[in-house]
């Protein structure tokens, strides 16, 4: 079972102006689609050759984790985003960023020092365990299921995900993301499903 690129959940037109169609193009359509291939070559006559995808994440090392794990986290930023997103959470989710950072402009202030502050390429994400809900950094490909944490949102601040749009003002583009994209139904479902 060869590994396969996951369809995009709006158009590549969708975001924008937020994120552009031409960033989406090359982030989705070259880097999203170049792990998958660099994936199926790396895993090809391997014990990881007919895994699912999350087995491979929790399990490999290397190249192959490397490339599974930019798949998996590049799916679940995709998911991560909607058009009209944005603003503050409602509902359970809401109750949880207050419990856990004492009000929704604190969760933001948090999240966004979080995700401009990271050195390097990585990934700035809300993640639950059994204490409740917390902002997580990781590096390069790393992602939270190899930490005991469920991710809920995430914001990818990889160069690639918005030097088109923003260039090097990163923290413009996370503003942009917390302001407009992020999908506040997405975090809720992944809250519930925990």
């Amino acid at each position: 079972m060869a590994f396969e690129l996951p369809s995009l959940p709006y158009d590549q037109s969708a975001l924008e102006p937020y994120v552009s169609a031409q960033t989406m193009s090359y982030h989705y359509g070259r880097h999203h689609a170049g792990y998958v291939t660099n994936l199926n070559r790396l895993a090809a006559g391997t014990e990881w050759e007919s895994a699912e995808l999350q087995e491979v994440v929790r399990g490999a090392d290397g190249a192959i984790l490397n490339n599974a794990a930019q798949i998996w986290n590049h799916t679940f930023f995709w998911r991560s985003m909607s058009p009209g997103g944005g603003g503050d959470p409602s509902g359970a989710m809401r109750a949880a960023i207050e419990e856990a950072f004492g009000s929704v402009d604190e969760f933001r202030s948090q999240f966004a020092a979080a995700a401009v502050g990271l050195f390097g390429s990585g990934w700035t994400w809300l993640v639950a365990d059994d204490r409740g809900l917390e902002i997580m950094q990781t590096p390069n490909a790393d992602l939270p299921l190899r930490h005991g944490r469920r991710a809920l949102l995430v914001v990818d601040v990889w160069e690639h995900a918005y030097y088109l749009d923003y260039q090097n003002a990163r923290a413009a583009y996370v503003e942009a993301f917390l302001d407009h994209l992020a999908n506040w139904e997405f975090a809720a479902q992944n809250l519930a499903a925990g």
